[in-house]
């Protein structure tokens, strides 16, 4: 009797063994890695992981950050590959062509790349390359220098680009467009690693009006020392980046919500997944309406001695007054 229960114990726990062994084998691999730990980043990994999640795919994450450092960056998409995970996520510029130059047959998708055929990650927005598409967070940079000439009255904008990153060397060439059109002279400063951000806006806060900032995920990670250099000089700042600027301190934010752009990813992830090959998924663009937020710092604006107009109020669904953020 003893031997058969013993026999009986042996098979439930092989069985047992087997069943996870199984569920482990269904259960996906997903690298998802960023250039640089910030907050809007942050959002849109966490985007990315809760579209996936809700999708009621069975996944793990390895999550990976290369800390502003392009070697990093193609030290994780090696281990990517030599692990064969199922899919590759790059976050940013720099960590997406990292995976695309390393992994030829794995699923990689890119997000928050503002131009994604000039880095050569596709060769059209009309659909993916090979194993690769993504989504892509291009801001109309142009119309956000004219919206902040309009309400700042300024006549010389200030730029900080990171000099080694693609998306940033893309963003200046529209920066100089816009303030062409506006009829604005620009001053520029180029960087290469978050730790240079301080000392580049005190290189030119004297010599502008106001600086605009796109979505440079190096300037972005060393947001608060920038903004410590303008509001001590009171002069305001307009930042395609809404999340950064729920913190205070800068005066205007126009651009799509990092959250919603996770999930845009996440989506295309999923689709990969299930099946749908990559080259056959346009990219994404964050062009919706719903996409999009209008911060307005009614602190800010006493500060640098700027007063909003009705129009521009009416278009905003978040007020920062009194160090907080409120949503209409």
């Amino acid at each position: 009797m003893k031997k058969i229960i013993f026999a009986l114990v042996a098979l439930c726990m092989v069985g047992a063994l087997l069943g996870c062994s199984k569920k482990n084998g269904n259960k996906k691999r997903i690298g998802i890695a960023k250039i640089v730990q910030h907050v809007a980043l942050d959002d849109v990994e966490r985007g990315i992981m809760d579209v996936i999640q809700e999708s009621g795919i069975e996944a793990e994450f390895d999550l990976q950050n290369a800390n502003g450092d392009v070697n990093t960056a193609v030290q994780i998409a090696n281990k990517y590959k030599d692990e064969r995970v199922d899919l590759a996520v790059g976050i940013a510029t720099p960590v997406a062509l990292a995976l695309a130059n390393t992994i030829k047959d794995i699923p990689v998708v890119f997000g928050t790349v503002t131009d994604p055929v000039g880095a050569g990650l596709v060769t059209s927005l009309a659909h993916g390359e090979g194993n690769i598409t993504g989504m892509s967070d291009a801001v109309p940079t142009v119309t956000h220098i004219a919206k902040f000439v309009q309400v700042a009255k300024i006549k010389t904008l200030g730029y900080i680009y990171t000099s080694n990153e693609a998306n940033s060397i893309s963003s200046l060439n529209l920066v100089r467009e816009g303030c062409d059109k506006a009829g604005i002279a620009l001053v520029t400063q180029a960087i290469t690693n978050s730790s240079e951000v301080k000392a580049a806006a005190e290189a030119i806060v004297d010599r502008v009006d106001g600086i605009y900032l796109t979505t440079d995920n190096t300037v972005f990670s060393a947001l608060a020392s920038l903004v410590q250099v303008f509001e001590a000089a009171k002069k305001p700042i307009f930042s395609a980046d809404v999340t950064g600027a729920k913190e205070g301190g800068i005066l205007i934010a126009s651009g799509f919500n990092y959250y919603k752009a996770g999930r845009a990813t996440g989506e295309l992830c999923v689709e990969i997944l299930n099946g749908k090959s990559p080259a056959d998924i346009p990219v994404r663009l964050m062009n919706k309406a719903s996409d999009s937020d209008l911060l307005l710092n009614l602190d800010n604006a006493a500060l640098c001695g700027i007063t909003f107009d009705n129009s521009v109020l009416l278009h905003a669904n978040l007020i920062y007054a009194n160090g907080t953020v409120t949503e209409k």
